[in-house]
């Protein structure tokens, strides 16, 4: 019980970017959940009960590793505050809508796993759990997590795959404003740009988001890009291109603010998420994967520490 209590007031000061601190967690979880509802159901729109599927035993599998582990490891339960579920959830729109529901129940569970319970739980995370998970099955199932190849009953097409096998031309016909509605292939939520950007702006606007990490991210991305672009048009998209594909917005609004996973300080914040952003250009235009988004985010987890050192001096010190 201690030990519990103890994990919860270290939360409240480490979750400051995402989370404003004397705010609940199951509040603030709540709010989260809100912010994701509008895509979700954009989701269900375009692929179906396929989407329903996805979502459900993503959150359901979530939920239920993480009290297992708890019995476990003789934790009080926390399943009430939702923030499996949120975890869960956040993984779910990181998978296409025709996964296996193995691989959703697997992914999940290491996501709680891997991600959060070997770290003690909630708040104690180095790393932003559901990319964890998205990482483990990229790498040990790359054909299931592949896009083109999952999505092949949509007559749609994928922007940064495109983009990565075909070159600029192949998305030039493109717009942004197909890109903000959504109009082309991606993952269950990452795909439904505009409608992520408004649940962005609603957590913004709420207060349960403050803006350092998301602003200074897609600044980041559409600073890397326009050096790029600048560079060679004819080989490098365009910044507002990758603004609006793949998963930026999903990364920069909740990802890249992932409680514990990132810096408390401001100035630490706007450098993590402005590199951040740098990073997943890198990734886009010399790695392997057509997007990258996760993999940026655990990179640039990994500096936090280092990032947060980066902090204002106490009253009076030299």
């Amino acid at each position: 019980m201690a030990s519990q209590e103890l994990t919860k007031n270290l939360f409240s000061v480490s979750s400051a970017p995402l989370w404003h601190c004397g705010r609940t967690v199951r509040s603030t979880m709540l709010h989260s959940l809100l912010a994701l509802l509008p895509a979700a159901a954009m989701a269900v729109y375009r692929y179906g009960y396929d989407a329903i599927t996805v979502i459900a035993w993503a959150g359901l599998t979530a939920v239920v590793t993480e009290f297992l582990m708890q019995k476990w490891m003789e934790q009080e339960s926390t399943a009430d505050d939702f923030t499996a579920l949120f975890d869960g959830v956040i993984f779910a729109f990181l998978l296409p809508s025709t996964a296996p529901f193995w691989l959703i129940i697997t992914g999940s569970a290491l996501t709680i796993i891997l991600g959060r319970m070997v770290f003690g739980g909630f708040g104690g995370s180095p790393v932003c759990a559901p990319a964890v998970g998205w990482a483990v099955m990229t790498a040990a199932w790359p054909e299931f997590m592949d896009l083109n190849a999952m999505l092949l009953n949509w007559d749609l097409i994928e922007p940064l795959s495109e983009l990565k096998y075909f070159g600029v031309d192949a998305v030039a016909e493109i717009t942004p404003v197909s890109l903000l509605l959504g109009d082309n292939l991606g993952t269950l939520g990452a795909s439904q740009v505009g409608l992520i950007l408004l649940g962005g702006l609603y957590l913004l606007a709420t207060k349960q988001l403050r803006w350092f990490i998301p602003v200074s991210f897609l600044a980041g991305v559409f600073l890397t890009a326009l050096i790029f672009y600048m560079i060679d048009p004819s080989q490098y998209a365009s910044p507002v291109f990758h603004l609006l594909s793949g998963g930026t917005m999903l990364a920069a609004f909740f990802l890249m603010p992932y409680p514990s996973a990132s810096p408390v300080w401001k100035l630490p914040m706007l450098l993590y998420g402005l590199f951040g952003g740098a990073l997943l250009i890198i990734i886009r235009t010399y790695g392997i994967y057509p997007d990258g988004a996760c993999f940026a985010v655990l990179l640039i987890n990994l500096c936090t520490p280092l990032i947060d050192l980066i902090q204002p001096k106490p009253f009076g010190g030299r």
